[in-house]
Protein backbone atom coordinates (compact mmCIF):
# COMPACT_ATOMS: atom_id res chain seq x y z
CA UNK A 1 0.00 0.00 0.00
CA UNK A 2 1.22 3.57 -0.70
CA UNK A 3 -0.66 6.43 1.01
CA UNK A 4 0.87 10.18 0.62
CA UNK A 5 0.12 12.49 2.06
CA UNK A 6 -0.77 15.62 -0.16
CA UNK A 7 0.22 18.27 1.76
CA UNK A 8 3.43 17.26 3.33
CA UNK A 9 4.23 14.59 1.00
CA UNK A 10 5.03 11.86 3.47
CA UNK A 11 4.72 8.80 2.12
CA UNK A 12 3.16 5.56 4.02
CA UNK A 13 3.89 2.17 2.60
CA UNK A 14 2.40 -0.87 4.51
CA UNK A 15 3.18 -4.98 3.33
CA UNK A 16 -0.56 -6.19 2.39
CA UNK A 17 -1.67 -10.08 1.91
CA UNK A 18 -4.26 -8.66 -0.03
CA UNK A 19 -6.72 -6.17 -1.74
CA UNK A 20 -9.46 -6.93 0.58
CA UNK A 21 -11.05 -3.29 2.00
CA UNK A 22 -10.70 -4.62 5.77
CA UNK A 23 -6.70 -5.27 5.53
CA UNK A 24 -6.37 -1.50 3.84
CA UNK A 25 -8.69 0.04 6.38
CA UNK A 26 -6.70 -1.24 9.72
CA UNK A 27 -3.63 -0.33 7.65
CA UNK A 28 -5.17 3.68 7.11
CA UNK A 29 -6.46 2.95 11.00
CA UNK A 30 -2.94 2.59 12.37
CA UNK A 31 -1.56 5.77 10.24
CA UNK A 32 -4.78 7.76 11.36
CA UNK A 33 -4.29 7.24 14.76
CA UNK A 34 -0.35 8.42 14.90
CA UNK A 35 -0.67 11.50 12.35
CA UNK A 36 -4.10 12.46 12.15
CA UNK A 37 -6.83 11.70 9.37
CA UNK A 38 -7.63 13.25 6.24
CA UNK A 39 -10.73 15.08 5.36
CA UNK A 40 -10.66 13.43 1.77
CA UNK A 41 -9.05 10.00 0.51
CA UNK A 42 -8.53 9.61 -2.88
CA UNK A 43 -7.49 6.55 -4.55
CA UNK A 44 -6.69 5.22 -8.06
CA UNK A 45 -9.03 2.46 -7.89
CA UNK A 46 -12.13 4.43 -8.19
CA UNK A 47 -14.84 5.73 -6.16
CA UNK A 48 -16.94 2.18 -5.26
CA UNK A 49 -13.47 1.04 -3.61
CA UNK A 50 -12.58 4.09 -1.76
CA UNK A 51 -16.72 4.00 -0.31
CA UNK A 52 -15.99 0.64 0.76
CA UNK A 53 -12.66 1.30 2.91
CA UNK A 54 -14.21 4.66 4.03
CA UNK A 55 -17.14 2.44 5.63
CA UNK A 56 -14.88 0.32 6.40
CA UNK A 57 -12.60 3.19 8.58
CA UNK A 58 -16.41 4.15 10.25
CA UNK A 59 -17.10 1.12 11.44
CA UNK A 60 -13.63 0.86 13.23
CA UNK A 61 -13.48 4.70 14.15
CA UNK A 62 -17.02 6.41 14.28
CA UNK A 63 -15.62 9.67 15.36
CA UNK A 64 -13.66 10.14 12.12
CA UNK A 65 -15.64 11.68 9.41
CA UNK A 66 -13.97 11.43 6.08
CA UNK A 67 -15.26 11.92 2.09
CA UNK A 68 -14.34 10.50 -0.81
CA UNK A 69 -12.86 12.41 -3.56
CA UNK A 70 -13.08 12.47 -7.45
CA UNK A 71 -10.00 10.70 -9.02
CA UNK A 72 -7.33 12.88 -9.55
CA UNK A 73 -6.44 14.69 -12.85
CA UNK A 74 -4.05 13.13 -15.51
CA UNK A 75 -0.75 14.65 -14.38
CA UNK A 76 -1.55 13.73 -10.49
CA UNK A 77 -2.09 10.51 -11.59
CA UNK A 78 1.28 10.30 -13.37
CA UNK A 79 2.82 11.38 -10.07
CA UNK A 80 1.53 8.79 -8.17
CA UNK A 81 2.29 6.34 -10.88
CA UNK A 82 5.82 7.65 -10.82
CA UNK A 83 5.90 7.80 -7.02
CA UNK A 84 5.02 3.91 -7.63
CA UNK A 85 7.77 3.10 -10.00
CA UNK A 86 10.03 4.58 -7.82
CA UNK A 87 9.24 2.65 -4.74
CA UNK A 88 9.28 -0.20 -7.40
CA UNK A 89 12.85 0.05 -8.53
CA UNK A 90 14.09 1.24 -4.89
CA UNK A 91 12.27 -1.96 -2.95
CA UNK A 92 14.19 -4.00 -5.69
CA UNK A 93 17.80 -2.08 -5.24
CA UNK A 94 17.30 -2.01 -1.47
CA UNK A 95 16.23 -5.77 -0.83
CA UNK A 96 17.21 -7.56 -3.74
CA UNK A 97 21.13 -6.26 -4.68
CA UNK A 98 21.69 -4.49 -1.76
CA UNK A 99 20.87 -6.78 0.95
CA UNK A 100 20.80 -10.27 -1.03
CA UNK A 101 17.60 -10.44 0.34
CA UNK A 102 13.44 -11.19 -0.78
CA UNK A 103 12.16 -9.80 2.44
CA UNK A 104 10.76 -6.75 0.72
CA UNK A 105 7.97 -6.87 3.34
CA UNK A 106 10.77 -5.37 5.74
CA UNK A 107 13.03 -3.41 2.51
CA UNK A 108 9.43 -1.57 2.56
CA UNK A 109 10.15 0.00 5.33
CA UNK A 110 13.20 1.24 4.47
CA UNK A 111 12.11 2.53 1.23
CA UNK A 112 9.56 4.64 3.26
CA UNK A 113 12.26 5.88 5.34
CA UNK A 114 14.71 6.98 2.12
CA UNK A 115 11.69 8.92 0.20
CA UNK A 116 10.44 10.85 3.59
CA UNK A 117 14.25 11.76 4.55
CA UNK A 118 15.11 12.81 0.75
CA UNK A 119 15.19 16.05 -0.57
CA UNK A 120 11.46 16.49 -1.97
CA UNK A 121 11.24 19.43 -5.09
CA UNK A 122 7.21 20.31 -4.43
CA UNK A 123 7.54 21.11 -0.76
CA UNK A 124 11.10 22.38 -0.77
CA UNK A 125 12.86 20.39 1.71
CA UNK A 126 12.42 16.77 3.02
CA UNK A 127 8.87 15.26 3.78
CA UNK A 128 9.61 14.38 7.10
CA UNK A 129 11.34 17.88 8.17
CA UNK A 130 7.80 19.16 6.15
CA UNK A 131 5.62 16.89 8.82
CA UNK A 132 7.50 17.01 11.66
CA UNK A 133 9.85 20.31 11.89
CA UNK A 134 13.05 18.35 12.17
CA UNK A 135 14.87 15.58 9.96
CA UNK A 136 15.08 12.45 11.71
CA UNK A 137 17.64 11.21 14.38
CA UNK A 138 19.55 7.35 13.62
CA UNK A 139 20.29 7.32 17.31
CA UNK A 140 24.05 8.20 18.32
CA UNK A 141 24.70 8.32 14.62
CA UNK A 142 22.51 11.86 14.66
CA UNK A 143 25.04 13.53 17.46
CA UNK A 144 28.10 15.20 16.80
CA UNK A 145 30.10 12.49 18.71
CA UNK A 146 33.09 11.34 16.45
CA UNK A 147 32.87 7.57 14.55
CA UNK A 148 35.40 6.10 17.49
CA UNK A 149 32.97 7.38 20.56
CA UNK A 150 30.07 5.87 18.72
CA UNK A 151 31.94 2.75 18.41
CA UNK A 152 32.77 2.17 21.59
CA UNK A 153 29.20 2.51 22.84
CA UNK A 154 27.03 -0.37 22.99
CA UNK A 155 25.47 0.07 26.25
CA UNK A 156 23.99 3.16 28.59
CA UNK A 157 26.83 2.82 30.85
CA UNK A 158 29.87 3.03 27.76
CA UNK A 159 27.96 5.67 26.16
CA UNK A 160 27.39 7.88 30.50
CA UNK A 161 31.35 6.96 30.86
CA UNK A 162 32.20 8.37 27.59
CA UNK A 163 30.25 11.27 28.08
CA UNK A 164 31.78 11.53 31.97
CA UNK A 165 35.15 11.07 30.30
CA UNK A 166 34.87 14.05 28.09
CA UNK A 167 32.89 16.45 30.22
CA UNK A 168 36.19 15.95 32.66
CA UNK A 169 38.52 16.87 29.44
CA UNK A 170 36.39 19.09 28.43
CA UNK A 171 34.05 18.87 26.61
CA UNK A 172 34.49 21.49 23.99
CA UNK A 173 37.30 19.33 22.44
CA UNK A 174 35.10 16.88 21.28
CA UNK A 175 35.22 17.15 17.69
CA UNK A 176 32.04 17.90 15.51
CA UNK A 177 31.28 15.84 12.64
CA UNK A 178 30.45 19.01 10.16
CA UNK A 179 33.63 20.08 11.43
CA UNK A 180 36.86 18.74 9.03
CA UNK A 181 39.80 17.02 11.55
CA UNK A 182 42.83 17.13 10.21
Amino acid sequence: MNYQDHATKYLYLRPLTSKRTTEIAHEFLKNFLEQGAPQILQFDNGREFTAKIIEELAELWPECKIVHGRPRHPQSQGSVERSNQDVENMLRTCTVVDNKSTKWSIGVYFVQWQKNISYHRIVGRSPCRTLFGTEPKIGLSSTNLPAEIIQKSSSEEDFENILQDNSEHNVDNIPSKKKKIL
